[in-house]
């Protein structure tokens, strides 16, 4: 047996409980966790949102944030061997579908999801199959290893356009839209700009690359260009925030031509002025996960070339005190928080 996270019931909360050891296929490796962080996903099933309600079956083991070791590998695994130091793409795809046949394994039509649809990494021991599994450099601290796949999504989206010289504007101050911040700056953006409510969340991105940060409602980014000298709006928007009042001020502020990646999942049933995305000639670009593998080998090049992200790893706690992440996580005063396992 071993220990773990589980949504137990379909109702609010988790437990820390006891469960079966997960037994190793022939083409699957078992990874011993060693450390683990909490995603927003984890809080919608925390919570038992909407979404969770529709996507998440129960009982199930939680997570998909995680590096760790090889434990066990099954009988026709190559790619991997007992002792590597590992983490691993949350998204199972199905290799037969169009998508996989022609390599774009991250548009696989009958993905599923690490965590939320089958079981995750919330626990002592974890299986994967071998061809989601990443390698992890010795150069990549284990804190650090532990949330590339949210590291990967800011990734995914910022680097979707060219962010060289650009003037990036970024709504929503989530860890995604910080780590987004940080790769802007390295990636060479002249001004970033950041807008959210959450003034601790807004000073960090400031310490990871943001030029200026506005706090709604109570500052505007008109005012923001102003301070910077800015005369044109921005080229790159990066939507992480979800509301659509953040969103249709970010189509207000990219000049035309703009390049949008949309990563913040807006709810059902808002409106969007849809002439700004017409008369500026906007390309808007949704953005789901990572491209496997490319995102991948694009995040640990970022880091191995300097890129640091530490500052958003902001707690951590063991493992069995779960809770104390999860009331620091819903506080609003933290970005990444770490499980110990």
């Amino acid at each position: 047996m071993m220990n773990a996270i589980v949504k137990p019931t379909p109702a609010p909360g988790l437990v820390f409980q006891e469960c079966p050891i997960p037994q190793v296929k022939e083409h699957e490796v078992r990874i011993k966790i060693h450390t683990t962080a909490i995603c927003g996903t984890d809080l919608h099933i925390y919570n038992w949102d909407s979404w969770a309600q529709k996507n998440v079956p129960t009982p199930l083991i939680i997570g998909h944030e995680f590096m760790g070791y090889v434990d066990q590998v099954g009988a026709k695994v190559t790619l991997c061997k007992v002792g590597d130091r590992v983490s691993g793409e949350g998204h199972l795809t199905c290799g037969t579908c169009i998508s996989c046949r022609n390599g774009q394994r991250h548009l696989c039509l009958h993905i599923k999801g690490v965590g939320y649809h089958v079981p995750g990494c919330f626990a002592e021991y974890f299986v994967l199959p071998e061809t989601n599994v990443v390698k992890l450099p010795q150069s990549i601290p284990d804190d650090v290893a532990a949330i590339l796949d949210p590291l990967g999504n800011a990734v995914h989206t910022a680097l979707s356009f060219d962010l060289a010289g650009e003037d990036v504007l970024i709504t929503g101050a989530g860890p995604i839209g910080i780590l987004a911040a940080a790769i802007a700056r390295h990636a060479g953006a002249r001004f970033i700009v950041l807008t959210n409510h959450n003034e601790y969340r807004l000073n960090l991105a400031k310490k990871m690359g943001a030029s200026t940060t506005v706090c709604v409602p109570k500052e505007s980014i008109s005012e923001a260009m102003l301070q910077l000298g800015m005369e044109n709006g921005f080229g790159v928007g990066l939507e992480m925030s979800g509301n659509f009042s953040a969103f249709n001020d970010l189509l207000q502020h990219i000049q035309p031509g703009g390049n949008i990646g949309l990563l913040g999942i807006l709810p059902p049933g808002g409106t969007i002025d849809w002439d700004l995305v017409i008369f500026k000639m906007l390309t808007i670009k949704g953005i789901y996960g990572r491209e496997i593998f490319r995102t991948w080998d694009k995040e640990l090049h970022l880091l191995q070339s300097g890129l640091d992200i530490t500052p958003v790893i902001t707690h951590r706690f063991p493992a069995a005190q779960f809770q104390k992440g999860f009331e620091a996580m819903m506080s609003g005063k933290a970005v990444k928080v770490l499980l110990d396992w």
